[in-house]
């Protein structure tokens, strides 16, 4: 079982996602809205304030969607209620 895909996103206050049909997933927050379209083949369930993600098999190309699926759900919650940030460190 994939370490990363079997962690549950959790969905913080002020934050909505809707799982519509084929796995299109919205995601509206604070910062804006983020709408992606999921492989249909991975189960996308809202669980209360958290998001899980379960695969149907362990065949390989399934194995290889269900830890980016995760993933990719997580960076848009994260998107849409923090923001993205890029630190640059300089040393010399």
């Amino acid at each position: 079982m994939s370490r990363i895909g079997k962690l549950p996103i959790t969905i913080p206050a002020g934050v909505d996602v809707t799982i519509g049909e084929n796995n299109v997933i919205t995601v509206k927050g604070a910062k804006g809205t983020l709408v992606q379209t999921m492989s249909a083949d991975m189960i996308i369930k809202k669980d209360g304030d958290a998001v899980v993600v379960e695969r149907p098999s362990d065949v390989k190309e399934h194995r290889a969607l269900h830890g980016l699926t995760r993933t990719l759900i997580a960076n848009m919650v994260i998107g849409v209620s923090e923001g993205y940030k890029k630190v640059l460190e300089i040393n010399g």
